[in-house]
This record gives structure tokens, C-alpha cells and sequence, in this order.
């Protein structure tokens, strides 16, 4: 029942078309109801990114909290892992934050954090779920015990003060001219300041947000602007950020670009060797290029894989002990510091170790050399194209003739009637063509 509103993150879809004022506002009264345990007062902390709709969203679900008796606190533009931060710091009960991540701004959603700070289960989403669909008019509160709302003007500087305590004692950032693009989202005014603070010379782009230009021509989704400003003002390096700050990309002083299979790379290698690994490994997706794995292996450490979502990264990290994991995307996952992907937090780690080895960024993220990796996507009309006989065929073959020199990574998108195959290995011209056989017999299929 509750995968009919929740996604593998949240809430997502048009603002005031499936994300409307009405389903906000009920899903502020369904999620106070189910994290009522107890006869104290409960609080939620909002934190939302720069879109327009996030008014709207905002003060419905402003509405649904006090009429079930929570206290709100309203954080205003915060980047995600800010409000799952704030939300254990702040001790409540539940953690809000309004954003669609990556997308463009006609998008917007929820996504809810747990006291503990982290996204809540599938269990918990699906209680939340069915009682949306159900009248629970009778346990609205009575007059006298509504909540109260207030704003709270302090968060960004606790943020600030939270992310440069991750990094080690006494380093600065002194002497490093940084460009960072904010996306024109919720980090606009807590990462420049704090690399500021840190001691860096700061040129911050996609910060002048007007409620429509979120992740538009600039952000970890489309780096080409901050590219472009490394090269013109010779920095040593880029931070590309997306609009809930989540996620990043490293823009190195040669304006090549550092996905976070190299940044988990580099992570991995300073913790290893400053015994800073709770496990001798990485958690990453399938997505992950078998080129982080082979280097992982030489150094001693495993790559354990998982479903695409950072919500299965951070499932498997809790359930088996890893503090490192992440995803190609950006997403990367510091559990000794946060419960969610923290873009500024694994920006900073970065940095610090280029500090520390005085090496170039270009450099310090060139662990490993990527597979050819080719994705492709085919889209379907109904019916399940990845069970007719000719797919299976295909795919099977495919996997024979890669052998241990590669893989295959076939699965149906968790957004759209997409089925995504991806191909990896040594030889280019091989994954190509095993990867465009089994687009041509899905096409056939579809």
C-alpha cells in the first residue's frame, strides 16, 4: 500500500499536479499520527530546497502537523542531510524535507527522516501509506492542543559548524582557490561560507536562486558551467552540488570531471590507511564501474554491491557494518558523520586529502582507470519485455561472451517505462555490441 505514494525516495512528482497542497497536508496529519508515542509534546523540523512550490508544500504540511498537536519548526532552504542532521541534533520526533532532489522545478516532494535521522523504512512508509487512503478525522487534535509553528534563524551556522568538524583538527583550507556550484538550490548560503570559513579563496556560482532556476544549466547534473569556471579563473578545483545538496561532483584544476566512483576511491584509500574503515570495503550499486572494484581489490578491500538507490547503500552499511558507500551519482555516505548522502561533508574529505598530500586534485582523484561502460535505454509500452524468450536468449549470450572481462547490468527503471542495460568491460567495441544486441531484442520485444 505505501509504494502508491513512496518511491525509492520519498514523495516525487509535479507540483500541484501529484504533489499537491491536499496530499501534503494529509501526509503531515498521517506521518504526526503514526510517530505519536507518547503523551509528551511532539516537534518535526521542515527544511526545503528553492522551488516555488516549496511555499506551498511548506505551509500545508505546516497545517497537517499542528492538526494532529506536533510543534514545527521551520528550517527554510537547508540542504537534505542538514535537516536529517538537525533533526537528532534538535531532538524531534520526525525530520521534513521538501525537494525533488536533481529535478527541474516543476518537480518537488517529501521525503521524511526518523528521530534517528535516518529515511524511514519501508515498514513505516507503508503504515504512513494506508493511512492516507483511510479517514482519521476523529484523532485530529482538539482546540486546546494543537501545535504552534515557528521559524528557527540559527541552523545554518550550526550546519556549517557540523560540516567543518568532520574534517581532522587544525587543517585549512588556506591558500586552495575553490569553485562551487550550488545549483541555484538548498546549499546556496551554508557551502560557500563554510569553505570560507575553512581558509579557501571562494567563487560560488548557482546562487542566486529565484524559485524557478533550480538545477537549471548548472549542479551536479550539468557541470558544463562549473567546467567552465575552473578553467576561466584557474582553480584548483570544482564542486558541483545538486539542488538538495546530496549528492556532488569534483571539477579537478584541468576542468575533467570526478564522479563518486573515483571519490569513494580516494575515501577508501585514506581510511585504510589511517585504520579509519569499520569493514575492509566499500558499499556501492551495480552501477558502480568494475574499475573501482578491481582497485578496491588490489588495495585489500572489497566492493560489496547493491540494488541503484542510496537508500539500499545505507540499508546494507547498517546491516553489515560498513561506514563507506555511495553511488556513481555523487551520493556518497560517511556514516561515522551522517545518516544520508552528504555532498558538502564528502567534498571536504576530498579536500583533505589533497591538503594533506599536497598532490593536485587531478592527481589524487585518478585512482583507477574506468571500463568502457555504454548505457542504453528502451522504452516499453506494457508487459514485461525482460521475460520473452529472445531477451533471455540475448542477455545470456551476452554474459557468455563477456566472460570475467566485463558485465551486464539489465533492469527495469524504478520512474518510467524504461528497461536500462548497461555493459562494462576491457574490450569497448564487445560491450557495444553485446550491449545493442540485447537493445535490439528488447525493442523486439517491446
Amino acid at each position: 500500500m505505501g509504494r502508491k505514494y513512496f518511491g525509492t525516495d520519498g514523495i516525487r512528482g509535479k507540483a500541484n499536479t501529484i504533489i499537491t497542497p491536499e496530499l501534503a497536508l494529509r501526509v503531515g496529519q498521517a506521518a504526526g499520527l503514526v510517530f505519536q508515542r507518547g503523551e509528551y509534546r511532539h516537534r518535526v523540523v521542515i527544511g526545503k530546497d528553492t522551488r516555488l512550490s516549496g511555499y506551498m508544500i511548506e505551509n500545508a504540511m505546516v497545517a497537517g502537523f499542528t492538526s494532529v498537536g506536533l510543534d514545527v519548526l521551520l528550517l527554510g532552504p537547508m540542504p537534505t542531510p542538514a535537516v536529517a542532521m538537525l533533526t537528532r541534533s534538535m531532538r524531534c520526533d520526525l525530520g521534513v524535507m521538501i525537494s525533488a532532489s536533481h529535478n527541474g522545478f516543476e518537480d518537488n516532494g517529501i521525503k521524511l527522516f526518523g528521530p534517528d535521522g535516518y529515511k524511514l523504512s519501508d515498514d513505516i512508509e507503508a503504515e504512513i501509506g494506508a493511512l492516507l487512503d483511510r479517514d482519521f478525522s476523529a484523532r485530529l487534535s482538539g482546540a486546546r492542543d494543537l501545535g504552534r509553528a515557528k521559524r528557527i534563524e540559527s541552523v545554518h551556522a550550526r550546519y556549517i559548524e557540523f560540516a567543518k568538524r568532520t574534517l581532522p583538527r587544525g587543517l585549512s583550507l588556506d591558500g586552495m582557490r575553490v569553485v562551487v556550484d550550488c545549483a541555484h538550490g538548498a546549499a546556496y548560503k551554508v557551502a560557500p561560507e563554510a569553505l570560507w570559513e575553512l581558509g579557501a579563496e571562494v567563487i560560488s556560482i548557482g546562487v542566486d536562486p529565484d524559485g524557478f532556476n533550480i538545477n537549471k544549466e548548472c549542479g551536479s547534473t550539468e557541470p558544463q558551467a562549473l567546467i567552465a569556471k575552473v578553467r576561466e579563473v584557474r582553480a584548483d578545483v570544482g564542486i558541483a552540488l545538486d539542488g538538495d545538496a546530496d549528492r556532488v561532483i569534483i571539477v579537478d584544476e584541468r576542468g575533467h570531471l570526478v564522479d563518486g566512483d573515483q571519490l569513494m576511491g580516494v575515501v577508501a584509500t585514506r581510511w585504510r590507511d589511517d585504520k579509519l574503515l569499520s569493514q575492509p570495503g566499500v558499499v556501492a550499486t551495480v552501477m558502480s564501474n568494475l574499475g573501482l572494484e578491481r582497485y578496491l581489490n588490489g588495495i585489500g578491500l572489497l566492493l560489496a554491491r547493491t540494488a541503484v538507490g542510496d537508500r539500499y547503500v545505507l540499508e546494507h552499511m547498517r546491516q553489515h557494518g560498513y561506514n563507506l558507500g555511495g553511488e556513481q551519482s555523487g551520493h556518497i555516505i560517511m556514516s561515522d558523520y551522517t545518516t544520508t548522502g552528504d555532498g558538502l561533508v564528502a567534498a571536504l574529505q576530498l579536500l583533505a586529502v589533497v591538503k594533506r598530500t599536497e598532490r593536485a586534485v587531478s592527481e589524487v582523484c585518478h585512482c583507477f582507470e574506468p571500463l568502457p561502460q555504454i548505457l542504453k535505454n528502451v522504452r516499453y509500452k506494457m508487459g514485461e519485455p525482460l521475460s520473452a524468450q529472445n531477451v533471455v536468449t540475448a542477455i545470456e549470450s551476452g554474459r557468455g561472451r563477456l566472460g570475467n572481462q566485463g558485465r551486464l547490468v539489465i533492469r527495469p527503471s524504478g520512474t518510467e517505462p524504461v528497461i536500462r542495460v548497461m555493459g562494462e568491460g576491457d574490450d569497448r567495441e564487445l560491450v557495444e555490441r553485446v550491449v545493442n544486441d540485447i537493445v535490439d531484442a528488447l525493442t523486439q520485444a517491446a
